[in-house]
């Protein structure tokens, strides 16, 4: 089984706004070399935000790739050198309007391993106090609540096609019911 992957050179391909690629050529232990696309990203936070009578908030956008809206919880992109703790609070005022008076760290996920460097950081939110959204400019959402129960459901029913909504909402809701 193979552990390692010496990197011989690193070729930038492209560098956007928020991620940039590399084509890497590297060695295998059997000495063996091949070519690694590489997806650089900085990174995200997304946030279960659960008010006092257990809904949680989804935000509603639509997602150029798949051409269509789709619902999950509010996340976003974390800046280079950004606490993600600090990204959480601020992606939560901005989408939904609201400040947390606990946030609970629920781990991290690699969302896409074979190719992308993005390590995506989930928080549950309780305590909320809500005011006004303060989306990014070019950003278009609608927010929605529905019962932990409910969304715990769709997860496994599938309705849910976002895998950091996913994840978040099924550790939020072992927490709650003290698994």
């Amino acid at each position: 089984m193979y552990q390692n992957e010496k990197t011989i050179s690193e070729k930038e391909i492209y560098k956007g706004r928020v991620v940039h690629l590399t084509c890497d050529e590297v060695e295998l232990e059997n000495g063996y070399k091949t070519l690694r696309e590489v997806i650089h990203h900085p990174g995200g936070v997304c946030i279960v935000a659960l008010d006092e009578d257990e809904n949680v908030y989804f935000v509603k956008q639509f997602r150029y790739p798949f051409k269509t809206a789709l619902m999950e919880i509010p996340a976003g992109k974390l800046e280079y050198g950004e606490d993600h703790l600090e990204c959480g609070k601020r992606e939560l005022k901005e989408e939904i309007g609201a400040t947390a008076e606990k946030m609970t760290y629920l781990g991290c996920i690699y969302p896409t391993v074979a190719y992308d460097t993005e390590i995506i950081h989930m928080y549950m939110a309780e305590g909320l106090d809500f005011g006004e959204q303060h989306l990014d400019e070019g950003e278009f959402l609608d927010v929605t609540k529905m019962p932990l129960e409910e969304a715990y459901k769709m997860v496994m029913e599938n309705k849910f096609p976002d895998a950091k909504t996913t994840a978040a909402i099924l550790k939020t809701y072992l927490i709650k019911k003290g698994m």
